[in-house]
Formats: structure tokens, C-alpha cells, sequence
């Protein structure tokens, strides 16, 4: 009992200490307006969002399953996530917007940077143990003590002289124009420490890769309620992938170039998506809350992504066939492509609906294909008793329920 207290206080006070260390990097935050853009003050709300969500996911799994990993990591991203915006806030006040007004300042930079790595250095330990906080098998150890070195190998490069301070994820004291050597560099520069640096870089990408291959290696030959759970993640990793083929076709094919606007939406939503999605998706599929309906979510996520494709570009073509070939006003041809798109999305959304729901929804697809039949030979029933006896059949192989029951009113 005294050990599950601990436990539970343990969890109480890592959710406690991320939001005390957000509260003043936010005023920090206030204060640096004037040393930070709009793109760095967007980055800068979407860590803070990303704290609370953290924390939240990680005392909530603490709390219900005190004994996964997976809680734990996630608290101590939050946290470390929270550290980061303060110490760099911190040092950019000192050093650009008051100088000389704190104290410390060149070591918050620093633990700025320390922190940052911290933040996403429990990441690969998150696939590797998802989603019961163990690894797939004991074949598995050199992997985790792979990725230990390799941690161990990025903390003392903190510790490397001669390297200048840049602060935390969004780089906002070289923004400033803020910059200094490492106030705590012990080891060399060059030589047998940067040697030793290079040698875990290979154990780095294989280990990386490793990781990844675990999930599939964990997926295969697991139970139904497993591969719920490693789809959950897996969502979040296809919501970050998707955007990136037609932004590099884009980029390279089509101009040559990104231009900035549309360079910061894509690198936003790169940012936002895995930030919030991790967390959202462990909770999940640890606590099994809401589980099956990742088969509805992608299905839902695939339509609309098709949907949307086949849309922008039935517009594009419909635009140049206009200005180009017919030599219609732009305007005009705005209109009538505009027009066009949105007299075919809820024909072509649901014919695409019904393609992906046959491949990635199949539950929903027979359940469907199931009910029209029921419904068809509804029309020509008289038998009473032969409606109860399909009803139930349909009803069981629809829903799958535990427990089904009909009650007929008596004439």
C-alpha cells in the first residue's frame, strides 16, 4: 500500500512540476515578445498545449496503470518539455530583452539545450516499449542498451568545449542575435572525444531502424486487441507522412522552390501533429478507452485525404483548362471550378468512402452490406417469428453482442 501511495504522489508531483515550470516560461514568453515572430510564438502556444497534454496523458496513465513505462516517459516529456521553454525564455531575457537583469543566464542556455534533447530522446523508448511498457521479447535488450549509449553519447556532447550556445527548440537566442561558448565545456573539441561521438552515429541509425522494425515484430502475431493499440500509433505516423510526398512533389517538380508561407504551414503542421497525436494515441491505446474505432478513424482520415486530393486537383484542371485553353476570364473560371468541386464532394466522398471502408473498415463495410440485406428482405417478411429469428442473426454479426433480447408488444 505505502508503495502505491509513493506511486501515486510520484505521479501527482511530475504533473504538478510540469505546469509550475510552464506558468513562468508563458510570462517569460509575454515579457520576449518583442525578440520573438509570430512563427516562434505559434511554436512557442504549441509546446505549451503540448505540456498540458503530456502531463495530462502521463498522470493518467501513472494513476490507472502505475507499472507501464509508457506513463512515466510521457510525464517526464512533459516536464522536460516545460524546462525547455522556461530555461530558454530565461536566457533570452537576460541576454537580449534586459541584459545583465538575471542571473545564470549563459547556464539556462545551456540547460536549454539539455533539456530540449531530453524532450525527444525518450521518443524511441516510447515506440520500443508501446503499448504494455515492456519490451517485445528479451532479444530485444541490445537494443534499449544501444539507444542508453547513444543517450549517454548526446548528453556528453553537452559537455563538449568550444561549441556556441544556440538555447532551446526554437532558436530564438540566435534569433536575437545571442550567442556564446558552452560555459560548461570539459571535453575536447576534436580528438578522441568527437571520435567517440562518430562511432555511435551508426549505432544511432541502426538502432532507429530497429525500433521501427520492433513494431512490426511485436504486431506480428498478435491478438485482435494488440494490433488496436499499435494502430493507434501507427495513426499518427501516417498523419505525418501523408502531407509529405505532395509537399516534396510540390516543392521540387512543380516550382523549383517552397515559398514561405507554405514552407511554415507544412514544418507547423509536421510540428503539431506528433506533438499532440503521441500522447493522445498512448493514452488511448494503453487505457483501451475508445480502442476499436481507429479502424473508423483512418478509413475516415484516408477518404477525406483521397477526397481532397482528387478535389484540388479536378480544380487545378478545370482552372487552367479555362485560362489556358478557353481563354475564360479568371474569374469566371474560379467560379465555375469552385462550383464544380463542391457540386461533386458528397458523390465522390462517399463512393470513396465505400472503397476505403472495404479495405481498411471492413467491420463497418459487412455491417453495412449486412443491413441493406436485412432491409431487402424485410420488404416480403409476414412471418413474425422468421423476422425475430433474422433480426437476431443480423444483430450478432453486425455488433457482436454479449446479450441480445427482442420484445414484441401483444396485439
Amino acid at each position: 500500500m505505502r508503495r502505491g501511495n509513493r506511486t501515486q504522489a510520484l505521479g501527482w508531483v511530475l504533473a504538478a512540476l510540469a505546469v509550475l515550470l510552464l506558468i513562468p516560461a508563458l510570462v517569460l514568453i509575454g515579457l520576449n515578445a518583442s525578440h520573438l515572430a509570430a512563427g516562434r510564438i505559434l511554436a512557442d502556444a504549441v509546446f505549451a498545449i503540448a505540456v498540458v497534454i503530456y502531463a495530462g496523458a502521463g498522470r493518467l496513465i501513472t494513476r490507472r496503470v502505475p507499472r507501464n513505462a509508457i506513463g512515466w516517459l510521457l510525464a517526464a516529456i512533459g516536464v522536460s518539455l516545460a524546462a525547455t521553454s522556461l530555461t530558454e525564455q530565461y536566457a533570452l531575457y537576460g541576454l537580449a530583452t534586459a541584459p545583465g537583469s538575471l542571473p545564470a543566464v549563459r547556464l539556462a542556455g545551456w540547460l536549454a539545450g539539455v533539456t530540449f534533447l531530453l524532450t525527444f530522446a525518450p521518443m524511441p523508448f516510447l515506440v520500443l516499449l508501446f503499448p504494455d511498457g515492456r519490451l517485445p521479447s528479451r532479444r530485444w535488450r541490445p537494443v534499449l542498451w544501444a539507444m542508453l549509449a547513444v543517450l549517454a553519447g548526446w548528453l556528453a556532447q553537452q559537455f563538449q568545449a568550444g561549441t556556441d550556445e544556440t538555447g532551446g527548440p526554437t532558436n530564438a537566442l540566435v534569433a536575437a542575435g545571442v550567442s556564446y561558448p558552452n560555459p560548461l565545456g570539459i571535453f575536447p573539441r576534436h580528438g578522441w572525444f568527437s571520435d567517440l561521438l562518430a562511432m555511435l552515429v551508426p549505432v544511432g541509425l541502426a538502432a532507429g531502424v530497429l525500433v521501427v522494425v520492433s513494431v512490426f515484430a511485436r504486431r506480428r502475431g498478435a491478438n485482435a486487441e494488440l494490433r488496436k493499440q499499435l494502430a493507434w500509433l501507427g495513426y499518427v505516423g501516417l498523419l505525418v507522412v501523408i502531407p509529405v510526398v505532395p509537399f516534396v512533389v510540390y516543392g521540387t517538380a512543380v516550382h523549383g522552390h517552397v515559398s514561405s508561407a507554405l514552407g511554415t504551414l507544412f514544418w507547423g503542421y509536421i510540428l503539431i501533429v506528433p506533438t499532440i497525436g503521441i500522447p493522445v494515441a498512448c493514452g488511448v491505446a494503453v487505457l483501451k478507452y475508445r480502442l476499436y474505432e481507429i479502424d473508423k478513424i483512418i478509413s475516415r482520415t484516408l477518404a477525406y485525404a483521397i477526397v481532397t486530393g482528387l478535389l484540388v486537383g479536378l480544380y487545378a484542371g478545370l482552372v487552367l483548362l479555362a485560362t489556358e485553353v478557353l481563354h475564360f476570364h479568371s474569374s469566371v473560371a474560379v467560379a465555375a471550378a469552385t462550383l464544380a468541386a463542391a457540386a461533386l464532394f458528397t458523390p465522390l466522398r462517399s463512393r470513396v468512402q465505400r472503397l476505403v471502408d472495404r479495405r481498411f473498415n471492413r467491420t463497418r463495410y459487412d455491417a453495412d452490406r449486412t443491413l441493406t440485406a436485412f432491409a431487402a428482405r424485410l420488404q416480403d417478411a409476414v412471418d413474425s417469428d422468421a423476422v425475430r429469428a433474422d433480426l437476431l442473426g443480423v444483430v450478432h454479426r453486425s455488433l457482436e453482442p454479449t446479450h441480445v433480447s427482442v420484445w414484441v408488444v401483444p396485439r
